[in-house]
Protein backbone atom coordinates (compact mmCIF):
# COMPACT_ATOMS: atom_id res chain seq x y z
CA UNK A 1 0.00 0.00 0.00
CA UNK A 2 3.02 2.42 0.86
CA UNK A 3 4.62 1.72 -2.74
CA UNK A 4 0.94 2.41 -4.06
CA UNK A 5 0.82 6.20 -2.61
CA UNK A 6 3.96 7.12 -3.45
CA UNK A 7 3.76 5.93 -7.64
CA UNK A 8 0.52 8.38 -7.17
CA UNK A 9 2.64 10.52 -6.02
CA UNK A 10 5.53 10.13 -7.92
CA UNK A 11 3.52 10.76 -10.97
CA UNK A 12 1.31 13.51 -10.52
CA UNK A 13 5.20 15.31 -9.48
CA UNK A 14 6.92 14.48 -11.96
CA UNK A 15 4.25 14.27 -14.70
CA UNK A 16 2.07 17.21 -13.65
CA UNK A 17 5.55 17.91 -11.93
CA UNK A 18 -5.66 45.02 -9.71
CA UNK A 19 -4.03 44.59 -13.25
CA UNK A 20 -2.31 47.54 -12.17
CA UNK A 21 -1.35 45.12 -8.81
CA UNK A 22 0.87 43.17 -10.84
CA UNK A 23 2.57 46.19 -12.54
CA UNK A 24 6.28 46.24 -11.54
CA UNK A 25 7.05 49.18 -9.38
CA UNK A 26 11.00 50.06 -10.07
CA UNK A 27 10.56 53.38 -8.73
CA UNK A 28 12.25 53.22 -5.26
CA UNK A 29 13.18 57.30 -4.61
CA UNK A 30 9.55 57.58 -3.03
CA UNK A 31 9.67 54.97 -0.59
CA UNK A 32 10.06 56.86 3.14
CA UNK A 33 13.55 56.07 4.63
CA UNK A 34 14.02 54.34 7.97
CA UNK A 35 16.42 54.21 10.11
CA UNK A 36 16.13 51.34 12.41
CA UNK A 37 18.20 51.37 15.91
CA UNK A 38 19.43 48.60 18.25
CA UNK A 39 19.37 50.12 21.78
CA UNK A 40 20.47 47.07 23.53
CA UNK A 41 23.51 47.62 25.63
CA UNK A 42 22.95 45.13 28.46
CA UNK A 43 25.45 42.04 27.90
CA UNK A 44 22.43 39.66 29.07
CA UNK A 45 20.82 40.71 26.44
CA UNK A 46 22.94 41.92 23.22
CA UNK A 47 22.64 38.14 22.01
CA UNK A 48 18.76 38.30 22.04
CA UNK A 49 18.31 41.38 20.77
CA UNK A 50 21.03 41.75 17.93
CA UNK A 51 18.60 38.33 16.62
CA UNK A 52 15.58 40.52 17.43
CA UNK A 53 16.87 43.47 15.42
CA UNK A 54 18.52 41.92 12.44
CA UNK A 55 15.07 39.86 11.74
CA UNK A 56 13.09 43.26 11.79
CA UNK A 57 15.70 44.99 9.15
CA UNK A 58 14.89 42.24 7.05
CA UNK A 59 11.48 42.07 7.64
CA UNK A 60 11.54 45.75 6.34
CA UNK A 61 13.35 45.22 3.90
CA UNK A 62 11.64 42.14 2.14
CA UNK A 63 7.99 44.38 2.47
CA UNK A 64 9.66 46.31 -0.56
CA UNK A 65 8.27 49.63 1.30
CA UNK A 66 10.85 51.57 3.09
CA UNK A 67 14.36 52.31 2.38
CA UNK A 68 15.83 51.21 5.15
CA UNK A 69 18.90 52.30 7.22
CA UNK A 70 20.68 50.33 9.79
CA UNK A 71 22.07 51.44 13.14
CA UNK A 72 23.73 48.34 15.62
CA UNK A 73 24.48 51.06 18.20
CA UNK A 74 21.36 53.56 18.77
CA UNK A 75 20.76 56.39 20.67
CA UNK A 76 17.62 56.69 22.54
CA UNK A 77 17.71 60.51 22.02
CA UNK A 78 16.39 61.95 18.93
CA UNK A 79 17.74 65.07 17.00
CA UNK A 80 14.79 65.61 14.56
CA UNK A 81 16.27 68.37 12.28
CA UNK A 82 19.88 66.22 12.01
CA UNK A 83 17.27 63.41 11.09
CA UNK A 84 15.56 65.54 8.61
CA UNK A 85 18.83 66.89 6.57
CA UNK A 86 19.25 63.37 6.21
CA UNK A 87 16.17 62.75 4.32
CA UNK A 88 15.01 60.50 7.24
CA UNK A 89 10.97 60.20 7.44
CA UNK A 90 11.14 57.50 10.43
CA UNK A 91 12.97 56.29 13.20
CA UNK A 92 12.45 52.81 14.78
CA UNK A 93 13.73 52.13 18.12
CA UNK A 94 13.92 48.94 19.25
CA UNK A 95 14.92 47.26 22.86
CA UNK A 96 14.83 43.53 23.74
CA UNK A 97 15.66 41.34 26.83
CA UNK A 98 14.03 37.98 28.52
CA UNK A 99 12.08 38.38 31.53
CA UNK A 100 11.68 34.74 33.30
CA UNK A 101 10.55 32.47 30.76
CA UNK A 102 9.40 35.54 28.21
CA UNK A 103 11.11 37.16 25.57
CA UNK A 104 9.83 41.11 25.38
CA UNK A 105 10.54 43.86 22.53
CA UNK A 106 9.82 47.35 22.98
CA UNK A 107 9.33 49.37 19.88
CA UNK A 108 9.53 53.10 19.37
CA UNK A 109 8.43 54.90 15.74
CA UNK A 110 8.91 58.92 15.76
CA UNK A 111 7.91 60.15 12.60
CA UNK A 112 10.61 62.82 11.92
CA UNK A 113 8.22 64.95 9.72
CA UNK A 114 5.54 65.58 12.47
CA UNK A 115 8.52 65.90 15.15
CA UNK A 116 5.93 62.96 17.46
CA UNK A 117 6.17 59.15 18.64
CA UNK A 118 3.54 57.69 16.59
CA UNK A 119 4.09 53.96 18.11
CA UNK A 120 5.25 52.68 21.07
CA UNK A 121 4.18 48.49 21.58
CA UNK A 122 6.00 45.86 24.08
CA UNK A 123 5.20 42.85 22.46
CA UNK A 124 5.79 39.38 24.30
CA UNK A 125 6.43 35.73 23.21
CA UNK A 126 6.57 33.11 25.98
CA UNK A 127 9.42 31.41 24.21
CA UNK A 128 12.77 32.78 22.55
CA UNK A 129 13.05 30.66 19.98
CA UNK A 130 9.30 32.05 18.87
CA UNK A 131 11.62 35.46 18.49
CA UNK A 132 11.24 36.19 14.43
CA UNK A 133 7.74 36.76 15.27
CA UNK A 134 8.49 39.85 17.46
CA UNK A 135 10.09 41.11 15.02
CA UNK A 136 7.40 40.47 12.24
CA UNK A 137 4.34 42.01 14.74
CA UNK A 138 6.96 44.96 14.46
CA UNK A 139 7.26 45.40 11.00
CA UNK A 140 3.60 44.81 10.59
CA UNK A 141 2.66 47.57 12.58
CA UNK A 142 5.22 50.10 11.24
CA UNK A 143 4.32 49.27 7.90
CA UNK A 144 0.41 49.53 8.74
CA UNK A 145 1.84 53.19 9.97
CA UNK A 146 2.77 54.51 6.59
CA UNK A 147 -0.52 52.50 5.25
CA UNK A 148 1.44 50.61 2.51
CA UNK A 149 -0.34 47.58 1.19
CA UNK A 150 -0.46 44.28 3.76
CA UNK A 151 2.14 42.36 4.77
CA UNK A 152 -0.21 40.79 7.77
CA UNK A 153 1.14 37.78 5.74
CA UNK A 154 4.35 37.47 7.77
CA UNK A 155 2.59 36.59 10.63
CA UNK A 156 1.26 33.75 9.71
CA UNK A 157 2.96 30.08 10.37
CA UNK A 158 4.25 28.02 7.28
CA UNK A 159 3.01 24.53 7.66
CA UNK A 160 5.43 21.76 5.90
CA UNK A 161 6.33 18.21 5.09
CA UNK A 162 10.01 17.13 4.86
CA UNK A 163 11.30 14.06 4.29
CA UNK A 164 13.53 12.30 7.03
CA UNK A 165 14.23 8.95 5.20
CA UNK A 166 12.92 6.49 2.48
CA UNK A 167 9.69 5.56 4.16
CA UNK A 168 8.70 8.98 6.74
CA UNK A 169 8.45 12.59 7.09
CA UNK A 170 7.90 15.08 10.24
CA UNK A 171 5.26 17.84 9.39
CA UNK A 172 7.11 21.20 11.01
CA UNK A 173 5.39 24.52 11.44
CA UNK A 174 7.78 27.68 11.21
CA UNK A 175 7.54 31.37 10.33
CA UNK A 176 8.26 32.46 6.76
CA UNK A 177 12.22 32.41 6.86
CA UNK A 178 12.39 29.35 8.41
CA UNK A 179 14.21 30.51 11.36
CA UNK A 180 11.65 29.11 13.80
CA UNK A 181 10.54 25.73 13.36
CA UNK A 182 8.66 23.61 15.99
CA UNK A 183 8.05 19.65 14.42
CA UNK A 184 4.49 18.69 15.30
CA UNK A 185 4.03 15.48 13.83
CA UNK A 186 6.97 12.70 14.22
CA UNK A 187 6.91 9.02 13.69
CA UNK A 188 5.70 7.23 9.89
CA UNK A 189 5.05 8.98 7.16
CA UNK A 190 3.23 12.05 7.24
CA UNK A 191 2.64 13.98 3.93
CA UNK A 192 0.48 17.10 2.24
CA UNK A 193 -0.24 19.51 5.47
CA UNK A 194 -3.23 22.23 5.00
CA UNK A 195 -4.25 24.66 7.35
CA UNK A 196 -7.58 23.65 8.76
CA UNK A 197 -9.00 27.23 9.38
CA UNK A 198 -8.08 30.70 9.14
CA UNK A 199 -7.10 30.80 12.85
CA UNK A 200 -4.31 28.09 12.23
CA UNK A 201 -4.75 26.50 14.93
CA UNK A 202 -5.65 22.95 13.50
CA UNK A 203 -4.08 21.17 9.90
CA UNK A 204 -4.91 18.37 7.67
CA UNK A 205 -2.36 15.76 6.59
CA UNK A 206 -2.13 12.65 4.87
CA UNK A 207 -1.21 9.75 7.54
CA UNK A 208 -0.08 6.20 6.50
CA UNK A 209 -1.94 3.80 8.76
CA UNK A 210 -3.21 0.44 7.05
CA UNK A 211 -4.38 2.96 4.83
CA UNK A 212 -3.97 6.78 3.84
CA UNK A 213 -5.61 8.30 6.34
CA UNK A 214 -6.80 12.27 6.26
CA UNK A 215 -6.30 13.32 9.67
CA UNK A 216 -7.02 16.33 12.01
CA UNK A 217 -4.46 17.80 14.57
CA UNK A 218 -4.70 20.63 16.78
CA UNK A 219 -1.31 22.04 17.06
CA UNK A 220 -2.03 23.87 20.44
CA UNK A 221 -3.71 20.71 22.36
CA UNK A 222 -2.45 18.07 20.43
CA UNK A 223 -5.72 16.04 19.38
CA UNK A 224 -5.74 13.91 16.67
CA UNK A 225 -8.90 13.01 14.63
CA UNK A 226 -8.81 10.34 11.96
CA UNK A 227 -11.33 11.74 9.41
CA UNK A 228 -11.15 9.21 6.51
CA UNK A 229 -9.33 6.76 5.19
CA UNK A 230 -8.76 5.42 1.51
CA UNK A 231 -7.00 2.98 -0.55
CA UNK A 232 -4.17 4.40 -3.15
CA UNK A 233 -4.09 8.22 -2.89
CA UNK A 234 -5.78 10.53 0.03
CA UNK A 235 -4.79 14.57 -0.31
CA UNK A 236 -6.42 17.53 1.12
CA UNK A 237 -5.44 20.21 -1.27
CA UNK A 238 -8.16 23.19 -0.37
CA UNK A 239 -10.10 24.00 2.90
CA UNK A 240 -13.03 26.31 2.20
CA UNK A 241 -12.70 29.66 3.79
CA UNK A 242 -15.04 28.94 6.58
CA UNK A 243 -13.35 25.22 7.07
CA UNK A 244 -16.56 23.60 6.56
CA UNK A 245 -15.14 21.71 3.50
CA UNK A 246 -12.42 20.11 2.16
CA UNK A 247 -11.08 19.54 -1.17
CA UNK A 248 -9.82 15.85 -1.76
CA UNK A 249 -7.78 14.05 -4.26
CA UNK A 250 -9.13 10.23 -3.82
CA UNK A 251 -8.12 7.12 -5.57
CA UNK A 252 -10.18 4.28 -4.47
CA UNK A 253 -10.07 2.65 -7.14
CA UNK A 254 -6.62 3.59 -8.66
CA UNK A 255 -8.44 6.39 -10.81
CA UNK A 256 -7.54 9.92 -9.14
CA UNK A 257 -10.48 12.40 -9.02
CA UNK A 258 -11.58 15.35 -7.15
CA UNK A 259 -14.29 14.62 -3.70
CA UNK A 260 -14.99 17.53 -1.50
CA UNK A 261 -15.85 15.94 2.24
CA UNK A 262 -18.12 17.69 4.61
CA UNK A 263 -16.86 18.50 8.07
CA UNK A 264 -19.70 18.43 9.99
CA UNK A 265 -21.44 15.39 8.76
CA UNK A 266 -18.81 13.98 7.28
CA UNK A 267 -20.12 12.90 3.78
CA UNK A 268 -18.05 12.60 0.96
CA UNK A 269 -19.26 13.76 -2.46
CA UNK A 270 -17.25 13.09 -5.63
CA UNK A 271 -17.15 16.00 -8.29
CA UNK A 272 -15.11 14.51 -11.22
CA UNK A 273 -15.29 11.18 -12.65
CA UNK A 274 -12.76 10.70 -15.21
CA UNK A 275 -10.77 7.70 -16.31
CA UNK A 276 -7.50 9.84 -16.29
CA UNK A 277 -5.96 11.71 -13.91
CA UNK A 278 -7.94 14.41 -12.24
CA UNK A 279 -5.77 16.06 -8.46
CA UNK A 280 -5.01 18.83 -6.61
CA UNK A 281 -8.08 21.03 -6.48
CA UNK A 282 -8.58 24.81 -5.29
CA UNK A 283 -11.70 26.43 -5.01
CA UNK A 284 -11.87 29.75 -6.98
CA UNK A 285 -14.70 31.97 -7.58
CA UNK A 286 -16.25 32.77 -4.45
CA UNK A 287 -15.81 29.00 -3.85
CA UNK A 288 -18.58 28.72 -6.96
CA UNK A 289 -15.77 26.69 -8.91
CA UNK A 290 -12.94 24.63 -8.55
CA UNK A 291 -9.56 24.29 -10.30
CA UNK A 292 -7.91 21.41 -10.50
CA UNK A 293 -4.88 19.40 -12.87
CA UNK A 294 -5.88 16.86 -15.40
CA UNK A 295 -4.40 15.35 -18.18
CA UNK A 296 -7.73 15.20 -20.20
CA UNK A 297 -5.64 17.15 -23.26
CA UNK A 298 -3.31 14.18 -23.11
CA UNK A 299 -0.63 16.36 -20.84
CA UNK A 300 -1.53 17.98 -17.52
CA UNK A 301 -3.11 21.06 -17.93
CA UNK A 302 -5.24 23.43 -15.47
CA UNK A 303 -8.79 23.20 -15.64
CA UNK A 304 -11.99 24.59 -13.94
CA UNK A 305 -15.17 22.78 -13.07
CA UNK A 306 -18.41 25.16 -12.04
CA UNK A 307 -19.79 23.11 -8.99
CA UNK A 308 -23.14 24.35 -10.40
CA UNK A 309 -24.05 23.55 -14.03
CA UNK A 310 -20.43 21.16 -13.83
CA UNK A 311 -19.18 22.89 -16.62
CA UNK A 312 -15.47 22.31 -17.03
CA UNK A 313 -12.94 24.28 -19.17
CA UNK A 314 -9.43 24.81 -19.49
CA UNK A 315 -7.92 27.82 -18.13
CA UNK A 316 -4.19 27.51 -19.07
CA UNK A 317 -3.14 27.70 -22.57
CA UNK A 318 0.65 28.01 -22.04
CA UNK A 319 2.97 25.33 -21.42
CA UNK A 320 1.73 21.42 -22.24
CA UNK A 321 3.08 20.01 -18.62
CA UNK A 322 1.23 22.38 -16.04
CA UNK A 323 0.34 21.63 -12.63
CA UNK A 324 0.50 22.62 -8.77
CA UNK A 325 -1.51 25.88 -9.18
CA UNK A 326 -2.99 28.57 -6.94
CA UNK A 327 -5.62 30.98 -7.75
CA UNK A 328 -6.36 34.31 -6.63
CA UNK A 329 -9.72 36.51 -8.00
CA UNK A 330 -8.75 36.30 -11.79
CA UNK A 331 -4.83 35.26 -10.94
CA UNK A 332 -3.13 31.83 -11.20
CA UNK A 333 -0.14 30.98 -10.07
CA UNK A 334 1.07 27.39 -11.67
CA UNK A 335 4.08 25.55 -12.18
CA UNK A 336 5.38 24.25 -15.83
CA UNK A 337 8.04 21.88 -16.51
CA UNK A 338 10.30 22.88 -19.60
CA UNK A 339 12.09 20.76 -21.39
CA UNK A 340 14.67 23.86 -22.07
CA UNK A 341 15.32 27.30 -21.77
CA UNK A 342 18.29 29.32 -21.94
CA UNK A 343 18.79 28.93 -18.33
CA UNK A 344 18.97 24.88 -18.28
CA UNK A 345 17.12 21.57 -19.09
CA UNK A 346 14.52 20.10 -16.96
CA UNK A 347 13.38 22.60 -15.26
CA UNK A 348 10.22 23.50 -13.23
CA UNK A 349 9.28 27.40 -13.26
CA UNK A 350 6.53 29.52 -11.89
CA UNK A 351 4.04 30.94 -14.44
CA UNK A 352 1.59 34.15 -13.44
CA UNK A 353 -1.62 34.73 -15.71
CA UNK A 354 -4.91 36.34 -15.75
CA UNK A 355 -7.70 34.17 -16.90
CA UNK A 356 -9.75 38.00 -18.32
CA UNK A 357 -6.79 38.81 -20.55
CA UNK A 358 -3.81 37.19 -22.46
CA UNK A 359 -1.29 38.67 -19.68
CA UNK A 360 1.32 36.14 -18.96
CA UNK A 361 4.27 36.82 -16.47
CA UNK A 362 6.90 34.12 -16.26
CA UNK A 363 8.26 34.24 -11.73
CA UNK A 364 11.48 32.23 -11.77
CA UNK A 365 14.28 31.17 -14.44
CA UNK A 366 15.98 28.29 -13.36
CA UNK A 367 15.89 25.13 -11.07
CA UNK A 368 12.75 22.80 -9.64
CA UNK A 369 10.14 25.28 -8.60
CA UNK A 370 6.67 23.93 -7.27
CA UNK A 371 3.67 24.02 -5.07
CA UNK A 372 3.01 28.28 -5.48
CA UNK A 373 0.67 29.80 -2.49
CA UNK A 374 -0.51 33.21 -3.26
CA UNK A 375 -0.80 35.00 0.30
CA UNK A 376 -4.15 35.86 1.82
CA UNK A 377 -4.06 39.39 0.50
CA UNK A 378 -2.77 38.26 -3.47
CA UNK A 379 0.15 40.15 -2.85
CA UNK A 380 2.94 37.60 -2.41
CA UNK A 381 3.70 34.07 -3.63
CA UNK A 382 5.22 31.28 -1.37
CA UNK A 383 6.84 28.58 -3.67
CA UNK A 384 9.31 25.29 -3.10
CA UNK A 385 12.50 25.76 -4.75
CA UNK A 386 14.48 22.42 -5.26
CA UNK A 387 18.41 22.67 -6.04
CA UNK A 388 20.39 19.15 -5.80
CA UNK A 389 18.97 17.25 -2.59
CA UNK A 390 17.96 20.97 -0.95
CA UNK A 391 15.17 23.16 -0.43
CA UNK A 392 13.94 26.49 0.25
CA UNK A 393 11.30 28.26 0.80
CA UNK A 394 10.53 31.17 -1.74
CA UNK A 395 9.04 34.37 -1.40
CA UNK A 396 7.96 36.76 -4.49
CA UNK A 397 6.44 40.15 -3.70
CA UNK A 398 4.30 40.16 -6.84
CA UNK A 399 4.19 44.22 -7.13
CA UNK A 400 7.97 45.09 -6.78
CA UNK A 401 9.40 42.26 -9.01
CA UNK A 402 11.44 40.56 -5.81
CA UNK A 403 12.01 37.42 -4.82
CA UNK A 404 13.86 36.30 -1.39
CA UNK A 405 14.82 32.76 -0.76
CA UNK A 406 15.08 31.01 2.58
CA UNK A 407 16.99 27.69 2.45
CA UNK A 408 16.30 24.77 4.83
CA UNK A 409 20.25 22.93 4.64
CA UNK A 410 20.50 19.62 3.86
CA UNK A 411 16.64 18.60 3.71
CA UNK A 412 13.79 18.32 1.03
CA UNK A 413 10.51 19.62 1.37
CA UNK A 414 7.56 17.96 0.32
CA UNK A 415 4.57 20.41 0.60
CA UNK A 416 3.98 23.67 2.08
CA UNK A 417 1.35 25.45 3.36
CA UNK A 418 0.33 29.27 5.15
Amino acid sequence: MIRTIFICFIFVINIFATDATMEIIKDTTKLPTIIVENLNTDKNDVLIGNKIYKMLVADLKVSSHFNVLENNNGNKNINYEEQAQNNVNLVAHIKSFINNNETVATLIVYDINIKQVVLSKQYTVNQDSRYPFLSHKMAVDINNYIKAPSIEWMNRFVVFAKYTQSKGSHIVIADYTLTFQNTIIRDGLNIFPKWANKEQDSIYFTKYLDYPTLVRYNIYTGKMEKLISSNGMLIASDVSQDGSKILLTMSPNNQPDIYMYDVANKNTQRLTNYSGIDVGANFINNEKSIMFISDRPGYPNIFSLDLSTKLINQMVYHGRNNSSASAYNEYVVYSSRESENEFGSNIFNLYLISTKSDYIRRLTASGINQMPRFSRDGGSIMFIKNIDEESSLGIIRLNYNKSYLFPLPNEKIQAIDW
